[in-house]
């Protein structure tokens, strides 16, 4: 192989397929990936739209560069390896046709957060996959809406369980983001999740329904899903045994009266956009947890009042991503229970590369669409 196709961001709303030279040389400790399904995300969605804006309020503040491949959410199989090895997170050597999922950030390890073993978000030096990496650099391939995806030295990289199908271990990711619900269970009372207790989800998307089922996994005695998409709501119901509401100005206090008007013990806002964080303060209980995990891009302030948050004891808490170190934990919770639990449900379309500009405005229609992938063929 010579060119290896890739759907590119070039400007917003300008998604194109491209030719890129094939890698043929690695350096040392780089890995190459055949892909074999990468997602798109929410905020693959707002950088479409130009919504660009990351890291709100931190040293790392920045906008996505253009062009860019998009595509973070990935599972692919190890093609090739640059001198002297590459090693998954588990501490074994990787080999050609290993099949693995690998994370989407690469923090520089030096920096003093760091060194003080915070998440790879506060890295002063993060770069991300499919989003902070612009294909205008060689060797390119810094995203998973390609034939092949180049990860840099020192990448973290997962092994996916033999049992595993493709359609499930893409969703690692996205399923790893909900390490927020083991934190949310490990505060003290009266916050916190305890099993038996009630959690509401605003916007079940795939974020959003991937905290309902896990949720559900912990314990949880009632979740409700909080969204405009009948779809996205049937999805939450069967895969997370969820009630649902519709997503309505008045739907806090819905929620507040399917809990004898106290509300639920925590809210988890997956939404992503302006709004949605007052309803989520208005429905959870006095003493209750409002975890944000949408507000990755910029939309906007909101006006709160922090009057409110010492009267009625809340705890907030803010969730940048992802854990490292919940993936290989994450995957195995995957593997367990994807014959009962149909996780590739949550997937509603399926695209080639070359199909990719089709596949965002699929992506874009969420009456029609849940989770969307983008396939080498």
């Amino acid at each position: 192989m010579s060119t290896v196709r890739a759907a590119t961001l070039v400007a917003p709303h300008t998604l194109e397929v491209r030719g890129y030279p094939f890698p043929n040389e690695l350096e040392p400790g780089a890995v190459l990936l055949r892909m074999l399904a990468s997602g798109i995300c929410g905020t693959d969605k707002h950088t479409f739209r130009g919504e660009t804006g990351q890291y709100a309020g931190t040293d790392n503040e920045r906008s996505t560069p253009f062009p860019i491949i998009q595509g973070h959410e990935n599972v692919g199989v190890v093609d090739s390896i640059g001198p002297g090895g590459a090693w998954a997170q588990d501490g074994s050597p990787l080999r050609p046709g290993d099949r693995v999922v690998p994370a989407p950030n690469r923090a520089c390890g030096h920096c003093h957060m760091c060194t003080r073993g915070f998440p790879y978000y506060l890295c002063r030096r993060l770069e991300n996959y499919g989003n902070s990496l612009s294909c205008s650099r060689s060797p390119h391939l810094f995203g998973g809406w390609s034939e092949y995806l180049y990860l840099k030295p020192r990448t973290a990289v997962f092994r996916v369980p033999g049992e595993l199908p493709d359609d499930v271990a893409v969703l690692t990711e996205i399923f790893a983001v909900t390490h927020s619900l083991e934190r949310a269970a490990q505060l003290p009372s009266p916050a916190g999740l305890r099993p038996g207790g009630s959690i509401a989800v605003i916007g079940v998307g795939a974020l959003g329904l991937a905290h309902a089922i896990k949720a559900s996994l912990m314990g949880a005695g009632r979740i409700v899903a909080i969204d405009h998409s009948p779809r996205r709501l049937e999805l939450a119901s069967r895969l997370a045994g969820a009630e649902t509401v519709h997503a309505h100005a008045g739907c806090a206090a819905d929620v507040r009266d399917l809990c004898a008007g106290d509300g639920v013990d925590a809210v988890v806002n997956a939404t992503g956009f302006p709004g949605s964080f007052a309803a989520a303060v208005e429905m959870v209980r006095d003493g209750g947890l409002v975890i944000e995990v949408g507000a990755f891009v910029d939309m906007g302030d909101e006006v709160f009042n922090p009057a409110v948050l010492c009267g009625r004891n809340l705890t907030m808490l803010g969730i940048g991503g992802e854990d490292l170190l919940v993936y290989e934990r994450t995957l195995a919770l995957l593997a367990r229970h994807h014959r009962v639990i149909p996780f590739a449900d949550m997937i509603s379309h399926r695209f080639a590369i070359r199909d990719a500009p089709a596949a965002m405005q699929m992506a874009l229609d969420v009456e029609r669409s849940a989770k969307v992938l983008i396939t080498p063929a």
